[in-house]
């Protein structure tokens, strides 16, 4: 009760006699309660891979802020292709800036492994738009657009929401201005199949291709990225990201 507040709320709430009753915590896997108890009485942690994130839930849900400090450093500090993106969802889900500043350099420097793995497509769609937002992903835009359309399906089918819809977010922070034409037109024939993206957008991206003007209203989308192949017509648009 004197290390966490959410522990002194519940238990002050008991009766004398209730106190003699088993209080069961229902949230908690029993590896990770236990890694929560060496902290409240050791002031230190005993973490691995394979707890690292339920524990920092728990640090957040607790309120131990020394716990989800010390469970952020062993994090970020373990990083691999296989956990980044969950680890970015964590942060998204709890607003924990500092580890979504690190997960998102780490998916920045392996962009192309990490769009391979299961939980690249288990994000939200906070998840993705954050790193769809990013200037310095180390990957082009045709096999990212791809990464996002496999990404919307897996999603359509686990939350039995349309692809348009379950998409309209993501796609909107993707860069088809950095298609060549020969790119937007297949394009468009795969947009025919599931309508993941706007016609308006790749009509927008048209549209550039026609002015060669970059567009006052929207300028990042006419962004290179870091991973971003050349193409003749991007002489015509902003420096690449560095």
């Amino acid at each position: 009760m004197c290390r966490c507040k959410v522990f002194h709320t519940m238990f002050s709430r008991q009766s004398p006699q209730e106190m003699s009753v088993p209080f069961v915590i229902e949230q908690l896997q029993p590896e990770v309660f236990m890694a929560v108890m060496e902290f409240i009485y050791t002031n230190s942690v005993t973490l691995d891979g394979h707890i690292a994130l339920e524990v920092l839930t728990a640090a957040l849900l607790y309120g131990l802020t020394d716990l989800r400090k010390l469970c952020e450093d062993f994090i970020s500090r373990t990083l691999t292709v296989d956990m980044a993106c969950e680890a970015l969802q964590v942060a998204v889900t709890f607003f924990q800036k500092d580890l979504h500043q690190r997960c998102l350099a780490f998916i920045e420097q392996h962009t192309q492994e990490i769009i391979r793995t299961e939980s690249f497509q288990e994000l939200s769609d906070l998840g993705i738009v954050s790193v769809l937002q990013s200037d310095h992903l180390a990957i082009d835009e045709v096999p990212l657009i791809q990464a996002v359309r496999e990404w919307a399906h897996v999603s359509s089918v686990v939350l039995d929401v349309p692809i348009p819809v379950v998409a309209q977010d993501a796609v909107r922070e993707l860069r088809l201005v950095l298609l060549s034409p020969d790119e937007l037109t297949a394009l468009e024939r795969e947009n025919a199949k599931d309508d993941l993206i706007p016609e308006i957008q790749i009509a927008q991206a048209w549209k550039f291709h026609s002015l060669k003007k970059v567009s006052d209203s929207n300028p990042h989308h006419f962004q290179r990225r870091k991973g971003t192949l050349p193409r003749e017509h991007h002489r015509y648009l902003d420096p690449p990201s560095k």
